[in-house]
């Protein structure tokens, strides 16, 4: 028999650098789980990806037992590391902070394919190419 969802739980986590402190304590404190456990379990899956932001949806159960499916990095943090740039434009429109190769683009879109709404590589390019452009960084062409 299965378990009764009574709800689901979505954070940013580095890897292999979960611990009590915010925003994965409160969370899942508020919710009744047992931190430290998903501190564990959290670190030892993501021990290969050390300091990579990594969003985590977390299943929770009504005896407060829980699951959790780790998710590629977002686009934009991906991208951040294949410029070498720290932050994004605070004026994208106007001033463009860094210029991407279609390689990079096709290798992130290639990484992101099993967590984007698609299934053709073609539109997950796009999906990353926009991502950029939003940053303030030019896509070659």
């Amino acid at each position: 028999m299965s378990k009764k969802i009574i709800g689901y739980l979505k954070l940013q986590v580095k890897g292999a650098a979960a611990n009590p402190s915010p925003p994965v304590g409160p969370a899942l404190g508020s919710k009744g789980l047992n931190i430290m456990e998903f501190c564990k379990r959290f670190n030892e899956v993501t021990k290969n990806q050390p300091g990579e932001i990594l969003p985590v949806l977390i299943t929770i159960y009504q005896d407060k037992s829980f699951d959790f499916i780790v998710k590629t990095p977002p686009a934009s943090a991906l991208i951040l590391k294949a410029v070498d740039i720290s932050k994004g434009s605070p004026e994208p429109n106007r001033k463009k902070v860094a210029t991407i190769t279609k390689e990079n683009v096709q290798n992130i879109a290639r990484k992101k394919m099993q967590d984007l709404n698609t299934f053709h590589l073609e539109g997950a390019i796009k999906m990353v190419e926009g991502t950029a452009r939003s940053m303030g960084i030019l896509v070659e062409s």
